[in-house]
């Protein structure tokens, strides 16, 4: 198994952080794999497959730098560059920032990388100078058409994902936020961190910085900026992936208002006041009421979880949503 040697300094200065670049990767291995892990996202394939097929089918090279840069057991380093947490008081990253790291990529590190992915040497039609330029057109397509007209959403059900898992450090270390967080990877104990049940040797990260970086989608990886920081990137949980966009029935908005009955709507698994905001976009004071309203109607129902409290629909709730279509 793959495993990484932690010092209690790289715990410490460990950080969550949301990266649109990341959340378009993700997007874009789902295109590639034409597999949706749940609703939402079987609608979101259902609507770009066809123009991302379009799109590979009128640039064959390209299509083939990505398939070749995201091989099934490794991807090729230059498209996964560790996210950055932003200095305190600064904005994160934007898309086009994290972007260019990739098209700067030098031609014989991209070449190298890839070489890494097919685990042998390039062949002749990828011995190019413009791996790194042909993968960030094609990351910039997804960006633009698939991901940032919903961007918003997407950030609020990340952000919601990154509020869960610091409960649960807060609750249990890191023990408990880390384990699930993606296919084999656990907390070992003795300061490891198993990342994978892949036959690699271990890592000694010493003092650097290690990031955790949540996506929509049912993919992640690990990477790194060796000797700066590490990186993991999981997929956030299926409930708020598949919930953060659930629509509002417009009969049910009517009734009791279209904010209202979006929390109501959210509330098909357990969340917090705090996921529900993030999840929304409403204030806090705002979610507040509307919870009140819902639990003195009966339609939700509350429970301690920890030094959590987590609100979720009643028998009620859900026969009104059943009756509002």
């Amino acid at each position: 198994m793959g495993w990484w040697q932690i010092s209690a300094d790289t715990l410490a200065d460990s950080r969550f952080v949301v990266s649109p670049l990341a959340e378009t990767l993700a997007s874009l291995s789902t295109l590639e794999r034409a597999v949706s892990a749940h609703p939402r996202e079987r609608a979101w394939l259902e609507r770009w497959l066809p123009a991302y097929r379009r799109l590979r089918s009128d640039d064959p090279l390209s299509a083939r730098i990505i398939r070749t840069a995201l091989a099934p057991r490794w991807s090729a380093g230059f498209l996964t560059p560790t996210p950055v947490p932003p200095p305190p008081g600064r904005p994160p990253a934007t898309f086009a920032q994290e972007l260019e790291r990739v098209r700067a990529t030098p031609p014989d590190r991209a070449r190298a990388d890839l070489a890494e992915s097919l685990r042998g040497p390039l062949p002749a039609v990828l011995d190019r100078d413009d791996l790194a330029g042909r993968s960030a057109d094609v990351l910039e397509w997804v960006w633009t058409h698939t991901v940032e007209p919903e961007w918003p959403a997407r950030r609020r059900v990340l952000e919601a994902d990154v509020i869960a898992r610091a409960a649960q450090l807060s609750r249990g270390g890191w023990a408990e936020a880390i384990d699930g967080m993606r296919p084999g990877m656990r907390w070992l104990g003795e300061s490891r961190l198993q990342i994978n049940t892949y036959d690699n040797p271990p890592r000694e990260l010493g003092g650097a910085q290690l990031v955790f970086t949540p996506v929509t989608a049912d993919v992640g990886w690990v990477c790194w900026d060796i000797p700066h920081r590490y990186g993991v990137v999981y997929p956030c949980s299926g409930a708020l992936a598949d919930t953060g966009r659930a629509p509002v029935p417009q009969a049910l908005g009517a009734l009791i208002g279209p904010a209202r009955a979006g929390v109501l709507v959210l509330l098909a698994s357990p969340l917090s006041t705090t996921q529900l905001v993030a999840l929304t976009g409403q204030g806090l004071g705002s979610v507040g009421r509307h919870l009140r309203v819902l639990l003195d109607a009966g339609l939700v129902r509350r429970r301690r979880d920890g030094r959590s409290v987590l609100y979720f629909r009643t028998a009620a709730g859900d026969g009104l949503l059943r009756a509002a279509g």
